[in-house]
């Protein structure tokens, strides 16, 4: 009988552990994130809904996050931002070696797969330039795609990062069919009224981990140089 009685409250702990985890996953932060003189930065994990997550999902990875999902590399929280990030997860493919499965760890289509949405207020409206930070090891996890209210223009598209592998690393590129490692200054949104507005992020390569990302007016900010 006592052995019935450990193995029922082992089990009962275990899915109370898994139901808080899920719950952590999908967390709802209640936040507008506000612009000021041009410049809005949001940690990544303080994302307000996740859709389209049925094939591929962000999930907020900590100290303590524990997962049988497959995860192509290990955890990089002690040089994350407030030691917490977001990744796409399953990682299938991280070389040009593993297979292409579109639709599933590659999608070329803008939010249609893994979408984190965030709550910004804008007080002055214009042209944001989208910065990320990411962390990529490979060749195929470092594509994702940007958006705005529920619109994807062609200047969010294939964000690309190449350089700072193995490490946290801002960057602001349009991967092109002639420059596959990005153009500079092509990553943007018009927002052309100030107000409340939802921006998104997609995946466009699983694996992909961010964060922090940042909006500003200005076309010559660099957050590797002069972070505010």
């Amino acid at each position: 009988m006592k052995i019935l009685y450990f193995f029922k409250l082992t089990l009962a702990v275990y899915f109370q552990l898994y139901s808080f985890n899920m719950f952590c996953q999908n967390k709802s932060i209640d936040k507008v994130f506000q612009e000021k003189k041009g410049f809005l930065q949001v940690e990544a994990e303080d994302f307000y809904k996740q859709t389209n997550s049925e094939i591929r999902k962000w999930y907020v990875i900590d100290v303590n996050f524990k997962t049988e999902i497959k995860d192509a590399d290990d955890s990089h929280t002690d040089t994350a931002s407030g030691s917490k990030y977001i990744e796409i997860l399953p990682d299938t493919r991280q070389t040009h070696d593993d297979k292409l499965v579109q639709g599933e760890n590659f999608t070329g289509n803008t939010g249609t797969m893994a979408v984190v949405h965030y709550k910004v207020k804008i007080n002055t409206p214009g042209r944001y330039y989208v910065w990320a930070k990411a962390f990529s090891t490979g060749s195929e996890d470092n594509g994702l795609h940007v958006g705005l209210d529920g619109n994807w223009p062609e200047s969010g598209r294939r964000m690309q990062w190449c350089e700072g592998k193995r490490s946290w690393f801002w960057d602001s590129k349009q991967r092109t069919e002639e420059v596959h490692c990005g153009v500079p200054y092509q990553i943007y949104l018009d927002i052309n009224k100030a107000g409340e507005h939802d921006i998104q992020f997609s995946m466009r390569e699983d694996g992909f981990e961010m964060d922090q990302w940042l909006m500003t007016t200005d076309k010559n900010y660099n957050p590797r140089n002069d972070l505010k």
